[in-house]
């Protein structure tokens, strides 16, 4: 059986980590609207508007240990095996997410019935978990009771140093952990990985001091727009121009989960990426960059 597992850094104490990993408390503010955590009586549930296929009963407590907890989750029509627990590597402390089955990265690519949402769940909850338990405010939740795809997140940086975080390969590369090509001008290509491995790029709708746009080869638009004030912005990103009764989800669930380490690069003065280590099955050669 495939598994997958995303390894995120953190600062905190492994112990503050496994308090976060089992609180019904904590789980609302990093996971999900509802939770209930009882470990004694073997009750580890999640549900509600930020949870995919969010209704009630979904997840079993399989085990709990003092640095991880292991549950099934019956999401899609296929049941899940999901650990999430803490590591301590060459002085590191890790938060690890593991899941079986995991799709394959082309499925998850192509969002085949749901698979995106499969893949980049748990990346953006680890990220929303690292800014928790450090003590940050999370970057955001996905909403999966609307099609709206809709943020505004502010971050104590210039509207010129997003845009700079955005259209600058090498700086994109280190916050996002995968490489991008661009050509940073109004009618300029886009694209996640290169040229050569992509045919239909984006292209650049739109690009000056307060906004970024992508247009996508099916008619998908990411816009990112900027208000800055007092050497902060608040940052709205949009993703539109999609059908809104098949919403990609996990092509948002990607997007945030990758800016939520782009505020940090932006706001701490020690920063270095949360991404640890990424295991998938399919996964190519050169498409990740990890430290």
């Amino acid at each position: 059986m495939s598994t997958g597992t995303v390894r995120v850094r953190t600062s905190a104490s492994p112990a503050a980590v496994v308090t976060a990993l089992t609180t019904a408390d904590d789980l609302r503010v990093w996971l999900a609207e509802h939770a209930d955590v009882d470990l004694d009586q073997g009750v580890y549930e999640f549900w509600g508007r930020y949870t995919p296929d969010g209704e009630r009963g979904r997840q079993k407590l399989l085990e709990a240990t003092s640095s991880s907890v292991r549950f099934s989750w019956l999401l899609k029509g296929t049941e899940y095996t999901i650990e999430l627990g803490v590591e301590e590597r060459d002085g590191e402390t890790l938060i690890v997410a593991s899941q079986s089955p995991f799709p394959d990265w082309g499925a998850a690519i192509e969002d085949e019935g749901g698979a995106g949402v499969v893949q980049t769940f748990w990346s953006l909850t680890l990220a929303n978990l690292v800014e928790h338990v450090e003590g940050r405010p999370v970057f955001a939740l996905c909403d999966f009771s609307t099609p709206e795809q809709r943020i505004e997140v502010d971050i104590a940086a210039t509207p010129a140093a997003i845009i700079h975080a955005l259209t600058d390969e090498e700086v994109f590369a280190r916050y996002f952990g995968a490489r991008c090509s661009i050509e940073p001008h109004v009618g300029g290509r886009w694209a996640m990985g290169s040229f050569e491995d992509e045919p239909n790029p984006a292209k650049i709708i739109a690009l000056d001091e307060n906004r970024f746009a992508l247009e996508f080869q099916d008619g998908m638009v990411a816009d990112w727009q900027l208000k800055g004030s007092d050497g902060k912005t608040r940052l709205t990103f949009v993703q539109s121009g999609f059908d809104v009764t098949d919403p990609p989800y996990g092509s948002w669930l990607g997007w945030l989960s990758g800016f939520a380490d782009m505020r940090r690069m932006l706001e701490l003065p020690s920063w270095r990426p949360m991404w640890h280590s990424y295991e998938a099955p399919g996964l190519p050669d050169g498409v990740l960059v990890l430290e």
